[in-house]
């Protein structure tokens, strides 16, 4: 019965993150627009509801009444299995990101989180790794030349990102004595490790904006030369999948990843402890402010060439964050 009851909360649990996650995901989209609105002064959608409020839906459901057109050229299981691999890996993460401490609801212990491995960041990093292969089937299958291209551009952009992303979390582990992400956030209670790690900082911010493929680092997709990259034969809902994961849950997921590592997790803001605010709203008040830095960025910034970003990832990124390393061991020795 005990196992049961496990299997139960964990489902429950795990569909509960995937609808609020589809749920925000829809309306960070409507927070972009806004954002985008006033910074570049321009008019978002205003009138499809009170302010715009139902821009989301109406865009919902749009995307679902599309005519769903596939090439005769395409291969089939490749071209329809790429939009999951890009959509799947982004919501699983989300099985090992804790998002505040365990608490009591009519005497029923409810943990905000699907579980808590002590390999929590291996698992993140292993996850997060699949997309790729969503992003080399949709070139490939769709078996034409703009998707190819496109697609080997975002596959060297994350290759070249994923081993600095995985050395800048280095650090934090090294401080914490531990891969458990709830252990990590622990590890904070004294002081944050975004002063001993400010340079895996800089590069989990640009890891980041080119995982997730936004501005600077839109390169697979530039429409002035590739029409729509990768994605460019997709159409529907296969589409629509595309950049809900890459655009909002993937960059949610990573700000949360950002947040636990070098910002506390759902610890309070300094000199904030004294306000009666829930552990798990600390954490997406940091959540929410880190994303709205990386939409800051995309709607500010123009895109780099390919060859730019390569370079920054090999030259730049990956030793600051090898520099990193030996800045914390030296922090651990003489610090503590």
């Amino acid at each position: 019965m005990e196992l049961l009851g496990t299997v139960i909360g964990v489902t429950v649990k795990s569909l509960i993150f995937i609808i609020v996650m589809f749920l925000a995901a829809a309306y960070l989209t409507l927070l972009e627009r806004k954002f985008a609105g006033h910074v570049q002064q321009r008019p978002g959608p205003l009138h499809v509801g009170p302010h715009g409020f139902l821009q989301p839906i109406a865009d919902a459901l749009k995307v679902l009444t599309k005519e769903d057109l596939v090439p005769d050229s395409v291969d089939k299981v490749l071209f329809y299995m790429a939009s999951l691999l890009a959509f799947v890996p982004a919501i699983m993460i989300l099985a090992v990101v804790p998002f505040g401490e365990p608490f009591t609801v009519f005497g029923l212990e409810i943990k905000p989180y699907i579980t808590d491995l002590n390999i929590g960041v291996l698992l993140a990093l292993a996850f997060g790794s699949l997309a790729i292969y969503g992003v080399i089937f949709a070139g490939w299958a769709s078996n034409s030349k703009y998707p190819m291209i496109g697609g080997l551009r975002k596959a060297a952009v994350l290759i070249g990102y994923e081993v600095a992303l995985g050395f800048a979390m280095v650090g934090p582990i090294m401080q914490a004595g531990s891969f458990s992400l709830r252990e990590i956030v622990e590890a904070q209670s004294g002081m944050w490790f975004i002063i001993p790690n400010i340079l895996a900082f800089v590069v989990i911010i640009f890891a980041i904006l080119a995982e997730t493929g936004r501005t600077p680092f839109d390169v697979q997709e530039a429409e002035a030369e590739l029409v729509g990259g990768y994605i460019t034969e997709y159409t529907g809902m296969k589409f629509g999948l595309f950049p809900l994961a890459e655009w909002y849950i993937a960059t949610f997921v990573l700000s949360a990843i950002a947040v636990i590592l070098f910002f506390g997790g759902w610890q309070p803001l300094p000199l904030m402890g004294w306000l009666p605010i829930p552990d798990i709203v600390w954490f997406f008040i940091k959540v929410f402010l880190l994303f709205m830095f990386f939409l800051w960025v995309h709607w500010t910034l123009p895109r780099y060439r390919v060859d730019q970003i390569t370079e920054l990832a090999w030259k730049v990124m990956l030793p600051l964050a090898l520099a990193n390393i030996l800045v914390v061991a030296l922090w651990i020795i003489f610090i503590g």
